[in-house]
Parts: C-alpha cells; sequence; structure tokens
C-alpha cells in the first residue's frame, strides 16, 4: 500500500479557497533527463566547444541552475531519488543493481493519482519490469522490436565504428571511445532519435488530461553514442587535458592509470559529440511541444542524472565527490509562471525536484518526500533555501557536504570497491579532503591537513555525521555515541532495501 490517496490529495485542495477556472487547468508536464550530462558540455553554461542550441534556448526560456547537485554520482541511486524526492540512503538504493521498491512512492505515481496521464521514454533504471506510476513505457527493448524487422542498412565501407561495448573487459582506451568512432547506425536509425520521435507523438497527440512526460536519453553515458552523420565533429586536439592535483595520483583508478593525452583529448572530442546529437533531439521533442501548442501550459524540465569526470583528476567517471561528477544542469522553464533568461547560484539538490513539480501542479506533497519546493527561487523570491548540500557514494563509502564556499569529502577508507574503479594501492584508511571552493574551484589543493582549518574541518564533519544520522533508513541501528568517526564509519556503510 502506498502512503498516499486520493483522499489525502483531495482533503488538502479542499482546505484551501476554491481556486477559479483559470487556475483549474493543471500544467503538463515534460522532464528531460541525459545520462552522466555535466553542464561543463553545455552552451548556456559556458561552454564554448560543443554547440548545444537547444538546450540553450530552453535555458534562455527559462531558469539556470548553476549550483544544483545529485545526491549520489551514480545512475540508479540517483535517479531513484530524484524520482522519489528521498535521499538514497533513506530510500534503500545507494548501489547500481539495487531495484527500486515497489513500496517507494513515485512522482509519476503521485501525478497519475491526482488525474495525470503518465509516460516514461528511455532509460530509467528500476531494475525490474514494475512501471511505478509510469502508464507508458518504451525502452531500448521496444526500439529494437521496431528495427528488427526492418532490413539492416549497408554501411560506408570505408567506415570504422564502434565494437560491442565491453566495460572494464577491454582497455579503457576502447570502452571510452578514445578513437571518437560513431555508433555504426544512421540517425534515424538511433535509440536516442527513436524515444525523440516516440516523445513526439505523445505530444502531438489527444490528451484528455494533464500529462507527465519523462523523456531519458542514454547519451552521453560512455562509449558516448552518436552517429554515422556526426563523425569527425570534433577533433582530439581540440581539448585539452585538465591538471592533476598533489593528491590525484594516489586516488586514480587502476584502469585509467595507462590512458595516454591523446588518447584522453579522443575521449572528451567523442563525449561532446554525444552531446551535440543529445541535443539535436532534445530540439525534436521541444519542436513537437511547440508545434502540439503545449509551451504555454507545460512546465519543462531539463537535467542531467549526474555529472562526468573527464579527465578531471585524473577520471573519466562519476562515482566520486569531486566537483564535475556531483554538479549537474538544471533548467527549469513555464511560461506561465516563471521569468525567463534568468540563473540562480543557490545550492539545490535534486530530491528539490519533485515536489517543486508538484507545487507548481498544485498536489498535495506526500510525506515521504525530503526535498525543498523551489518556486521561491525560480519566482525571484528568496535567494537561497540551503546552506548546505549532501551526496553520498556508498560503493565507496564517501560523502560530502558543499556550503557555498567550502566542501568537505569523507572517505572512511575501509572498503574495497567493487564497481571497477579501484586503485592499484593498498586501502589507506580515513581520508578527509576540504577544498575552498572560491579560491579553489578544480578542489586541486586539499586543506584538511593545515592546523588553520582544523576547525572548519570539524565543523563540517559534525554537520556530515549530523545528516547522515537524521536521514537513516534504519535509525535503531545507528551506535549511541558522540564520537563522529564512529557514527560516520557505520552510516557510510552501504545499507539498501535489497541486495544487488
Amino acid at each position: 500500500m502506498k502512503s498516499f490517496s486520493s483522499l489525502a490529495v483531495l482533503t488538502v485542495v479542499l482546505a484551501s479557497p476554491l481556486p477559479s477556472a483559470a487556475e483549474q487547468v493543471r500544467p503538463n508536464v515534460l522532464w528531460i533527463c541525459a545520462d552522466d550530462l555535466a553542464p561543463y558540455a553545455i552552451g548556456s553554461y559556458g561552454c564554448r566547444r560543443a554547440q548545444t542550441p537547444n538546450m540553450d534556448r530552453l535555458a534562455r526560456q527559462g531558469v539556470r541552475f548553476d549550483r544544483a547537485f545529485c545526491n549520489s554520482p551514480v545512475c540508479t541511486a540517483s535517479r531513484q531519488s530524484f524520482l522519489t524526492g528521498m535521499y538514497p540512503r533513506t530510500l534503500g538504493v545507494t548501489a547500481l543493481k539495487t531495484p527500486l521498491p515497489e513500496s517507494a512512492v513515485t512522482l509519476a505515481e503521485v501525478l497519475a493519482e491526482a488525474g495525470y496521464e503518465t509516460a516514461a521514454f528511455g532509460k530509467m533504471h528500476f531494475n525490474s519490469d514494475l512501471k511505478h506510476g509510469f502508464q507508458t513505457r518504451l525502452d531500448l527493448k521496444d526500439h529494437k522490436r521496431r528495427f528488427a524487422s526492418r532490413p539492416v542498412p549497408a554501411l560506408p565501407k570505408d567506415v570504422a565504428v564502434l565494437p560491442a561495448w565491453r566495460p572494464f573487459k577491454d582497455p579503457a582506451s576502447v570502452w571510452l571511445n578514445s578513437a571518437c568512432l560513431p555508433m555504426g547506425a544512421r540517425e534515424s536509425d538511433m535509440p536516442g532519435t527513436y524515444f525523440a520521435e516516440e516523445a513526439s507523438r505523445f505530444l502531438l497527440g489527444e490528451h484528455r488530461r494533464p500529462f507527465f512526460l519523462m523523456v531519458s536519453f542514454y547519451e552521453p553515458h560512455s562509449p558516448f553514442h552518436f552517429p554515422l552523420e556526426y563523425r569527425g565533429r570534433h577533433k582530439p586536439e581540440e581539448f585539452s587535458v585538465p591538471p592533476l592535483g598533489k593528491d590525484d595520483h594516489q586516488q586514480v583508478p587502476a584502469i585509467f592509470k595507462d590512458l595516454k593525452d591523446h588518447e584522453k583529448q579522443g575521449i572528451a572530442a567523442a563525449y561532446h559529440t554525444s552531446v551535440e546529437f543529445l541535443d539535436a533531439n532534445v530540439g525534436r521533442v521541444l519542436a513537437a511541444l511547440r508545434q502540439a501548442n503545449l509551451e504555454g501550459n507545460t512546465l519543462v524540465v531539463l537535467t542531467g542524472d549526474h555529472g562526468y569526470l573527464l579527465g578531471h583528476h585524473g577520471r573519466f567517471e562519476k562515482h566520486c565527490c569531486f566537483e564535475q561528477a556531483v554538479r549537474s544542469p538544471l533548467i527549469i522553464a513555464f511560461h506561465q509562471r516563471f521569468p525567463s533568461g534568468q540563473s540562480t547560484e543557490a545550492l539545490v539538490e535534486f530530491i528539490d525536484i519533485a515536489p517543486t513539480i508538484l507545487s507548481v501542479c498544485g498536489v498535495a506533497q506526500p510525506r515521504s518526500m525530503q526535498g525543498r519546493d523551489l518556486t521561491p527561487l525560480l519566482m525571484g523570491k528568496a535567494a537561497s533555501l540551503r546552506d548546505q548540500v549532501f551526496v553520498e557514494y556508498a560503493e565507496n563509502e564517501e560523502a560530502m557536504v558543499r556550503t557555498p564556499q567550502w566542501k568537505l569529502i569523507y572517505t572512511t577508507g575501509a572498503r574495497q570497491r567493487e564497481d571497477g574503479y579501484a586503485t592499484d594501492l593498498p586501502l589507506m584508511g580515513r581520508k578527509v579532503r576540504l577544498y575552498d571552493l572560491q579560491a579553489d574551484p578544480e578542489e586541486l589543493h586539499n586543506l584538511a591537513d593545515l592546523t588553520e582549518y582544523s576547525a572548519r574541518v570539524e565543523e563540517l564533519t559534525r554537520l556530515l555525521a549530523d545528516h547522515l544520522v537524521r536521514t537513516a533508513r534504519r535509525p535503531e541501528l545507528i551506535p549511541k555515541t558522540n564520537d563522529v568517526h564512529r557514527l560516520l564509519s557505520h552510516c557510510l556503510k552501504p545499507d539498501d532495501v535489497t541486495g544487488p
């Protein structure tokens, strides 16, 4: 049994003054999500290499969040977190293979209960066959079924294409596409194009009820897919290799240590090319929204599921708490309610998105949601809503707390990680890192061991421990102690509802 009901929603509605006829028209919701999309690859966030006119246009039409953070830098945990508005640790989904529990209350279920038509096209990472409130679901198997009966188009004989993706089996230079190779398909046959076209068909159809449509693209996740028509858009030499900090050498996963600089540049070229293909499909969806004359009454949300390290700190992944891994784009546009072309540096967590959507739609927020309504920021009535944000990666027993100026990353150093990104060094034990993000935005200089910052380290470590205790799924198991390190050692261990 879910923890919400029609009666609960009705009670909230009737407790307020009756709306006018115009106010009774609830907005549609279109949420576009990309996999591993980092802000630095989008024009409106300052990128000067990739061409992203469609995402840039959406940013001009809405509000761009410059400090929006996922709550876990791994696909499953992040996605199930923002879809339920719950911290991954509270939800009990922190590992890549953990399925979303059937008992979890999702945004789609709440909106469906309120009378919305719900649909999701593309990657959701439920890790089960459950639909979790989406009445219509399409994914890769549907794309495969669609094209199964069609003859395979002949490819140009002189064009090399991506081999089968075999991460951790092939060298990193191969599965990270350092050769910047296209997928062996034309644009019209790509899965991303299929999802965009199905979403367009949905938008252009007849709607008797308001809808919640989620379009979730697999791009630009490695091996950074793009079609044949996009080959050669970027050359490796366009990109520079980010510098390493003093501590980075002992933290670089072993699988990346053999990458040469020219291979790292090629990976960057493939990533940015994939972002451009993603942008084209975002454009297809937004064009259908305009063609259907639905822009005026549709709340549009654009996010990544987390960020991506593209050579930063010597890594090509997420799975850690560096800024490029945890900061992700968030753009929200709604012509009827919010100003256009605005940006904010307010700290935001992705668990805030679902409560915000429900607020805009006039639907009651279930008690399970832990996020905050962002509409005061969207309407320019507040400069900030949070003093800090929290991110956790349980597989490495690692978490962070970030304020506008400071970031503390705490790792127990007691876990042999099994995600493929281990170093070739022995476990080093507890590691605390402190960065002054105003003076050191690239997080290259760890200040935690300097005496003059000991009070800052103590303050932020306590803040992090208090957060982990407060959001624990099973608080009765937490040790009764004031020892902050003992608390963190306990709380940072994975504790999922079901095993992977």
